[in-house]
């Protein structure tokens, strides 16, 4: 309902007159008048009394009439209903709405050439109708409100989360570093304790020889000091003496080493340093050609820190038929495969439900949710071919297989699966690939985690 239909005809009427107030007057008594309507009363009656209820005023109603007009709130929106639910070109009331104009409009309105043929309808009416259209477009209006709210929360948790995931992740990098910091540091103080050892060998060797060497010039110079004297003794002397002086003189001396050997091999010590510290390095590092990405895992899995493995950590073993649960247990590896040739081993152990192969696309959430798939599964204790499908085609496999061998010829549209520890083939799929292929990883028992096998790295010097 609009609000001037609310508000009763003897409210929006002079008594006097019964119209609509022109130029309102308030009295002390608080009735209200139109302001001629009231001098024409009085002079035709008695001067200053309400002609209501007959009380006696003694001030003059025109300057009531800034009162009048703002008496009270009420008072005031009440002037101003009338003002808006009366025609402005007929001074009627306003009973009518004109659905095609979307405008109110009084009965002589209707009867007028611009609402020809219109569609009329009573103010009630319309309003009960528009409001019904209105409150339908604000529970919309509502909805996404609640959308917005809703999408905000998840946007602020995601913030919140990729905040703490990047502070995990600087954790795991900075332990990382350490390790090969610590590496390096030991790598630095034993090449420098192998450079203070060789040090102190030729040092200690060194020394040895110029207290040999010291002893002989002693000697020589006590020797050379002695024939010195003789010489320079009477000829008598010097001839009773000539046998021993001879045989002093003619003592036979060594001589000197020459220094060889002494200097500190350097080039043992620097030469391809770094090379040869990496080539040890290499003895710490392990390779996986693939890694898990954490972000497509889903709900019921656990990937290890160093993304080279997974374990099932749902709180029941998904059954066979259950799909939807069943891809909560997958997760994707990072990158994926557009061309070449790939291989990967992961070990399964003796875990009974897992699968593994590559899909053609990758979730954001977790899961599969679009595109092929291939993949080797074993499940009660039978493995089988996949294709698209959680369920596949039995493959006779006598052997339990603990380890199984991935490779991809994306270029020759060959997927094949083996048993690296005997050598067997499991099974192949040949297909034209068109599009990018993930590494696919699904373990829905907890007995064992399913590992990516790391290789051997070497160093090859052309």
């Amino acid at each position: 309902m609009a609000s001037s239909s609310s508000l009763p005809d003897e409210d929006l009427a002079c008594p006097l007159c019964k119209a609509i107030f022109t130029d309102p007057v308030l009295l002390k008594c608080s009735h209200i008048f139109c302001e001629a309507c009231l001098h024409k009363w009085w002079e035709a009656n008695r001067a200053g009394e309400c002609p209501i209820c007959r009380e006696k005023t003694t001030e003059d109603p025109t300057s009531d009439r800034t009162t009048g007009a703002t008496v009270s709130n009420d008072g005031t929106e009440k002037r101003a209903s009338v003002s808006a639910s009366v025609c402005s070109v007929h001074g009627e009331r306003l009973k009518l709405f004109c659905v095609n104009d979307n405008e109110l409009i009084c009965v002589v309105c209707q009867t007028s050439k611009k609402h020809e043929n219109h569609k009329l309808r009573p103010i009630e009416e319309a309003v009960l109708s528009y409001k019904e259209e209105i409150d339908g477009a604000l529970r919309v209006l509502q909805e996404k409100l609640e959308a917005f709210n809703e999408e905000k929360q998840k946007n602020n948790q995601e913030a919140d989360f990729i905040k703490s995931q990047a502070e995990c992740t600087v954790i795991q990098i900075q332990e990382e570093f350490e390790k090969l910091h610590q590496f390096l540091r030991y790598e630095e103080v034993t090449r420098i304790a192998a450079l203070r050892e060789e040090e102190e060998q030729k040092s200690q060797r060194m020394k040895e020889r110029v207290e040999k060497m010291t002893r002989e010039i002693s000697s020589l110079t006590e020797a050379i000091t002695a024939l010195e004297q003789e010489m320079r003794a009477d000829d008598i002397s010097f001839l009773q003496n000539y046998k021993v002086t001879k045989r002093r003189a003619q003592s036979e001396v060594s001589n000197p080493e020459k220094v060889s050997g002494g200097s500190i091999d350097v080039a043992k010590h620097l030469g391809n340093l770094k090379y040869r510290v990496w080539e040890r390095m290499l003895g710490i590092i392990q390779y996986t050609p693939v890694t898990l990405d954490p972000n497509t895992k889903g709900d019921d899995l656990t990937v290890f820190e160093d993304l080279t493995g997974l374990r099932y950590s749902g709180e029941a073993e998904p059954s066979s038929d259950d799909d939807t649960h069943i891809l909560r247990c997958v997760v994707l590896g990072s990158g994926g495969f557009g061309s070449g040739k790939h291989s990967w081993d992961v070990e399964v152990g003796d875990n009974p439900a897992w699968v593994l192969g590559v899909a053609e696309s990758s979730s954001s959430d977790g899961g599969l949710q679009s595109g092929e798939m291939w993949g080797l599964g074993h499940r009660d204790g039978e493995y089988e071919a996949i294709r698209c499908a959680v369920s596949g085609v039995k493959l006779n496999v006598r052997r339990g297989v603990k380890r199984v061998r991935v490779q991809l010829d994306w270029d020759r549209g060959r997927l094949s699966f083996s048993d690296p520890v005997t050598n067997t083939s499991l099974h192949t799929f040949k297909c034209r690939f068109a599009k990018r292929l993930f590494p696919l990883f699904l373990a829905a028992s907890d007995s064992d985690p399913l590992i990516i096998c790391p290789v051997r790295v070497s160093v090859k010097v052309g």
